[in-house]
């Protein structure tokens, strides 16, 4: 497993977190066009993190 087993579950939460925060900055832009091609791409990346940090649970 290398050196830091880890280290994938963290970079998964980090990228569930930025996720949720930048969330919050984009909802509050004037454009839905551009809202909603950003939460699209929040959301890929939500469920990247969320499959990052949850992979060994079996």
């Amino acid at each position: 497993m290398g050196r830091h087993p880890q280290r994938t579950p963290f970079y998964g939460v980090l990228m569930l977190i930025g996720a949720m925060l930048s969330g919050l900055w984009i909802r509050d832009w004037p454009w839905l066009w551009l809202r909603v091609v950003a939460f699209s791409a929040l959301f890929v990346i939500a469920c990247a993190g969320f499959l990052m940090t949850f992979r060994d649970l079996s």
